[in-house]
């Protein structure tokens, strides 16, 4: 058979094309997911499980490559997976938000690459995610603390995104190791997340005692903070580790 040096070029560029089109679209969750599930239980990371698992480290290499996220659902799926997953790549590899020190090399010193360029956990959450303009992503992002939300045991899905970020919210609000509420005297001790973003809360709802009321189980607290009545304090942050330590 004749060989026709511009068929195979075109055939070539075509497939090129095609891989790059495919990649720029973004990147499967599937690996993460995995990781997750087999690591994660009741918010608790087995780190050392994480740590050796090549599904995790082939996902940490792929959020490095440039990505095509056009939607706000797309962004938020990649974007907060990716949180995650670096903000416990940050631990395996010694990095720890324990301590003033600790938080600024954590948080805003470690550059990671991520869609194609450096960025850290600050930025990726105030540059990229806050800007999204959803409050919920609060209770999605952890940053491997106890008193950080509980990470979940599975990855963003556009397809669960909705039912994903309300289950969050009413797991975060409604545990008492993390907010607290009084119904006789009208007290409540709730997460200093609501103070570092009351911002984004009142964005969302009015304040952030409206925003709670749309979540909390208890009817008559809900009614409460709606009417704004509960004077509100906050709990100590424990920044102590969410989990088993990597090896």
């Amino acid at each position: 058979m004749r060989s026709f040096p511009w068929y195979r070029r075109a055939v070539g560029m075509a497939l090129a094309l095609a891989c790059i089109t495919a990649f720029a679209q973004g990147i499967a969750h599937d690996g993460f997911d995995k990781v997750l599930r087999e690591n994660v239980r009741d918010g608790q990371v087995n780190y050392p499980g994480v740590q050796a698992n090549p599904e995790f480290k082939r996902y940490i290499e792929a959020l490095a490559a440039p990505v095509k996220l056009d939607s706000k659902s797309d962004k938020l799926v990649y974007y907060m997976n990716a949180y995650n997953a670096l903000a416990m790549q940050g631990i395996i590899d010694g990095l720890s938000p324990s301590g003033f020190i600790g938080r600024q090399r954590y948080f805003k010193s470690k550059e990671w690459k991520l869609a194609g360029e450096e960025i850290t956990l600050y930025n990726l959450e105030h540059k990229i995610l806050r800007p999204l303009g959803d409050a919920r992503i609060h209770f999605a992002i952890v940053c491997a603390s106890r008193s950080c939300p509980k990470l979940r045991s599975d990855a963003y899905t556009g397809a669960k995104l909705e039912a994903q970020m309300d289950d969050n919210a009413r797991a975060f609000i409604n545990d008492s190791t993390r907010n607290r509420f009084n119904k006789e005297k009208k007290s409540a001790e709730i997460s200093e997340i609501f103070k570092w973003f009351a911002e984004d809360f009142n964005a969302s709802a009015g304040s952030v005692q409206k925003f709670i009321a749309k979540y909390v189980a208890d009817a008559d607290v809900a009614k409460g903070l709606a009417a704004e009545q509960y004077k509100i304090s906050y709990l100590d942050y424990n920044w102590n580790l969410n989990g088993t330590p990597p090896k």
